[in-house]
């Protein structure tokens, strides 16, 4: 036998045969597979360093100076900024803005217009793009389906802008919606319409893009399960629900998980867009007021503040509900 194999050792003077369970190949062969493809690969870029420092290295250098340096502006909002001073030389007075913004009577307001807004937003913007993608799978003419898709994608490329200028339009006293209708509602001055607007305008934007990765997780759906569900006798909705939506869970578990961290980066173009004087009391949400605290007051340290406690509040959400998730769905996550 192999000497790798066997040895013998001596047991009240009786010789016993004893085995080394190592394998013949030197190893487990997986773990030698692994290794040898890492090698392989390092190999491969030792080889063709200059490829990957070409194609890597500006992206990392603009990654550094447009998204790292910059965080080092956070400590602005522990400071009394002045421009003359710097942001290493200006006076430290710790959580003093963050005291003052949350002792704002402002600050619930703040805080649950843009919660709301986002809610609202998740509510309808999350479902919507599954269902139009679970849709879309049922055409089966691909001319149908492909003018369908172009139609519900054009949206997205409207600037946020010329889409608020429309509503503005189409909303006015003498818009089209008022004209239909028979009325002169000015509904840019309905606090009460505020949300429904932006909300409804955004899921109208959105929704056809945000169905792109459902749709093509579908198009990797098993086409055996679908046929073996028909054969069994499966409706429509029973083919959804037993073959569809298992194929687009993970990336729905993902969408969801980033959409839910997001919660309070509610876009300020829009909503500054569509506010007016007499909205104001549910179209001011965090990100216009940290503009119009920073840019036009000119309170940086403040605006900084504001600013950094939405990002904080962000990143809780994000771990929170990640960790909800992961103990809901079998540790899948991100």
């Amino acid at each position: 036998m192999n000497n790798k194999m066997k040895g013998e050792i001596s047991l009240n003077g009786v010789k016993s045969t004893r085995f080394n369970f190592n394998r013949l190949d030197g190893g487990d062969p997986i773990i030698n597979k692994k290794n040898s493809k890492i090698h392989s690969k390092l190999k491969y870029i030792k080889k063709n360093y200059q490829l990957y420092l070409f194609f890597t290295l500006p992206p990392l250098i603009l990654l550094i100076i447009f998204k790292y340096i910059p965080m080092g502006g956070v400590l602005i909002a522990f400071e009394d900024y002045s421009a003359i001073s710097g942001v290493f030389h200006s006076q430290w007075v710790g959580l003093k803005h963050f005291e003052r913004f949350l002792s704002s009577p402002d600050f619930m307001t703040l805080l649950m217009n843009t919660l709301k807004v986002s809610l609202y937003g998740l509510l309808w913007g999350f479902p919507l793009p599954i269902i139009l993608a679970l849709l879309l799978a049922r055409i089966k003419s691909e001319g149908i389906k492909k003018k369908i898709q172009l139609i519900l994608y054009a949206p997205n490329f409207i600037s946020v802008i010329v889409i608020s200028g429309m509503i503005i339009v189409f909303l006015s006293p003498i818009g089209p919606v008022n004209q239909f209708f028979g009325t002169a509602t000015n509904f840019m001055a309905m606090p009460s319409a505020f949300r429904t607007i932006y909300v409804a305008s955004s899921v109208w934007q959105a929704t056809g893009w945000a169905s792109i990765i459902y749709t093509a997780a579908l198009s990797n759906a098993s086409q055996e399960l679908t046929e073996a569900a028909v054969i069994d006798g499966a409706n429509i909705f029973q083919q959804i629900l037993n073959v569809d939506l298992p194929a687009i869970k993970p990336i729905m578990v993902i969408q969801f998980i980033l959409s839910a961290g997001n919660i309070m980066s509610v876009g300020f173009e829009k909503a500054l867009a569509l506010q007016t004087d007499l909205n104001l009391p549910t179209s001011e949400i965090l990100p216009t007021y940290v503009y119009k605290m920073g840019l036009l007051n000119g309170d940086y340290s403040f605006s900084t503040a504001v600013g950094l406690f939405n990002s904080v509040i962000n990143i809780v959400l994000l771990i929170v509900v990640n960790s909800i998730v992961k103990k809901l769905n079998e540790g899948e996550g991100i």
